[in-house]
């Protein structure tokens, strides 16, 4: 299949998981309730999420290396390894690797990555990325996945792979970000929020979902993400798509 795959075209139902007032609203987890609804939830909340989908695998024909490995890191349903996949035909020697720590999520990118046709081996694991055994690596992918792991350990991450990336490879990280300057950050959140309203969520589902995921999802500037990277040895850092709080960025290892 040419093009990039569109997440909306994987099997969902429509996101109401926020819809009805609760008692008590719990933390986030990318548990099967999710699963059923992440495509709409994705879509419907994420800016720009198909220009970064499409980002990715243009970014991954240019940088990916013959005879190595390209990882995508928090692959929830394997939007951003289709995307990476489909732009590999060709290259001798690479597989591809996809981790997620959901067992709910890993069932569901098997059955999304089994759907689509390809030369290009793949293989998911079920486990935590601060765990992951990386290896000979051209292209890491992160996409909306660091957000997600404990501020004092991304640090560590990160670092991992960039050791294990070959001169020349590249990590390709989508985050959502805090602005330093409060009015500016107030301002992306109303629009961010606008955006929602957009897409048919209410109120309630904003809000209810904001309290769901604050103490799960802890959010950088783009200078920290910077400066964190330049930090560990990557010799360029560039913002490539943005759109009000969130971004996607290239971080290259030296050649």
């Amino acid at each position: 299949m040419n093009g990039v795959i569109n997440v909306s075209e994987f099997k969902s139902k429509p996101d109401a998981i926020f819809s009805e007032p609760l008692q008590q609203v719990s933390d986030f987890v990318f548990d099967q309730r999710v699963v059923e609804v992440f495509p709409d939830m994705i879509n419907r909340s994420v800016p720009g999420y198909q220009s970064i989908l499409q980002g990715i695998g243009q970014l991954t024909k240019r940088y990916a290396q013959a005879n190595s490995n390209l990882y995508d890191l928090g692959a929830s349903l394997g939007a951003a390894t289709l995307a990476m996949r489909q732009n590999l035909q060709g290259l001798s020697g690479v597989q591809l690797i996809a981790v997620d720590n959901s067992p709910a999520m890993v069932e569901r990118c098997r059955l999304h990555l089994q759907g689509y046709r390809s030369d290009v081996p793949v293989s998911v694991r079920c486990e935590d990325i601060q765990q992951s055994a990386l290896e000979n690596a051209s292209v890491v992918t992160m996409n909306f996945t660091l957000q997600f792991v404990p501020p004092e350990q991304r640090h560590a991450v990160l670092a991992n792979i960039y050791d294990n990336l070959r001169p020349g490879g590249v990590l390709l990280l989508s985050e959502k970000f805090t602005s330093a300057d409060p009015a500016m950050n107030a301002m992306l959140i109303d629009l961010h929020h606008e955006f929602k309203r957009a897409n048919g969520y209410s109120e309630l589902e904003i809000s209810q979902k904001r309290a769901a995921i604050e103490n799960v999802m802890r959010i950088d500037s783009l200078e920290t993400h910077r400066q964190r990277l330049e930090a560990i040895g990557f010799s360029a850092v560039q913002v490539w798509f943005q759109c009000y709080n969130f971004a996607a960025m290239l971080a290259v290892k030296a050649s």
